[in-house]
């Protein structure tokens, strides 16, 4: 079988960036030709320019090309110090600042979910750490820009093998038994939301009190990462917090997020409106 040329790699690539906004540069050659010529492979195509034809066409073809292309690699609770920083500082802090609200909502975004684990995470720690949780309206938004990695997220359903993360007592807590695989409860599920969506795309939502986009970034150019952050910022409520992963940042923006270093993890504040903000010292 013919392999895909320089020029229709070439294509495939703009395709992508125009319509999903994620960026396979340079860095990503080798990786990205190997698993283009893997897609057509799998598609017993005759001819390499049918992959693009195909793609160009149909959604649900170019949606599994992407999902291909993307390595959707995830777990519950991958960053412990990102999670035991929710715990422990940025949900006490939120308990405080809206103890005296009725009804008191929380409303989080993960922005790139993947297959669910993350999450899933934010929704466990959250039911677990709020106090009184359930006289909260808590709604965890999760989007992702493959339908079939959110197909398998709305399911709830992880192999054994999957919740290697999860320590006894979550599992205990949070997901039942069915067969060989493990199934999240409907405290947990009923908590989140799942959406497709393209950060390419400004789409509005209103305003968040956290937004977890980690490792999600490193999929775009610098231009389009600094309007994301941008986007962020907007979106978040005064005191509410961004998580990126560790090779993130938000220097690309010009935007006045606090930062706070917990454990080896760095989160992102935006000022309260009753302070002054502080500019981070993070630029370039």
């Amino acid at each position: 079988m013919a392999l895909v040329s320089e020029h229709e790699l070439s294509e495939i690539r703009g395709l992508i960036e125009n319509r999903s906004g994620i960026l396979f540069d340079e860095s990503r050659d080798r990786f990205f030709t190997t698993r283009v010529n893997e897609h057509l492979e799998d598609r017993k195509l005759a001819r390499p320019g049918d992959l693009l034809r195909l793609i160009t066409s149909s959604n649900v073809e170019y949606d599994s090309l992407l999902q291909r292309l993307l390595t959707q690699e995830t777990s519950f609770f991958r960053y412990p110090a990102v999670f035991e920083a929710l715990e422990k500082k940025v949900l006490p802090e939120l308990h405080t600042r809206k103890f005296w609200e009725s009804p008191r909502s929380l409303r989080v975004w993960s922005a790139g979910c993947s297959t669910g684990e993350e999450a899933y995470s934010i929704a466990m720690t959250v039911a677990d750490a709020l106090e009184f949780a359930d006289a909260w309206n808590i709604h965890i938004l999760a989007t992702d820009v493959s339908r079939k990695a959110l197909d398998h997220a709305e399911q709830g359903i992880y192999d054994p093998r999957e919740l290697e993360t999860v320590n006894p007592r979550q599992r205990e807590l949070n997901f039942s038994r069915s067969g060989d695989q493990y199934v999240i409860k409907p405290r947990i599920r009923n908590l989140v939301t799942f959406a497709p969506m393209n950060l390419a795309q400004v789409v509005y939502m209103g305003k968040f009190d956290c937004i977890f986009c980690m490792n999600v970034l490193i999929y775009f150019s610098p231009e389009r990462q600094a309007q994301l952050v941008q986007r962020f910022y907007d979106y978040l409520e005064p005191g509410g917090y961004l998580f990126l992963g560790h090779a993130e940042s938000v220097r690309s923006a010009e935007v006045n997020f606090e930062s706070h270093t917990y454990r080896d993890s760095r989160i992102y504040q935006k000022p309260a409106a009753s302070r002054r903000p502080a500019i981070l010292q993070e630029r370039a």
